[in-house]
């Protein structure tokens, strides 16, 4: 069977979606258990960087919520608009990420951001 590259482009975006809503836990009220082990931190530079990690799990916040309104909205456009700008900040942030912090950061996050946009573009 062959999914239309619409509805394909929704599954991968509301798939994008649901991994920044897990690193906004993991940055924020999952920091001092999972989170501290995901990012690999001793309890004394969790403790250090908690603050700047609960403010960066606000943003990504903010990612889940442009890519939700585009997965949701009911006119056409501004669901468009808002999915390809969701995903281009989630690609952006994950290329930044991948040099600054870590190299698997472009899997997890880049690479299906990536994906999400070209099957949006080319549905």
């Amino acid at each position: 069977m062959k999914w239309p590259t619409g509805l394909a482009a929704q599954i991968v975006t509301a798939l994008v979606a649901l991994i920044h809503v897990y690193i906004v836990l993991l940055e924020t009220v999952l920091f001092n258990t999972r989170g501290r082990r995901v990012f690999g931190l001793s309890k004394e530079k969790a403790h250090i960087v908690q603050p700047a990690m609960s403010n960066q799990g606000c943003y990504n916040g903010f990612l889940v919520a442009a890519l939700v309104i585009g997965l949701l909205h009911p006119d056409a456009a501004i669901a468009s608009a808002f999915t390809v700008f969701g995903l281009a900040c989630v690609a952006v942030a994950g290329i930044w990420g991948g040099v600054t912090v870590k190299r698997s950061i472009l899997l997890i996050q880049t690479l299906p951001a990536m994906i999400g946009l070209a099957l949006h573009f080319a549905a």
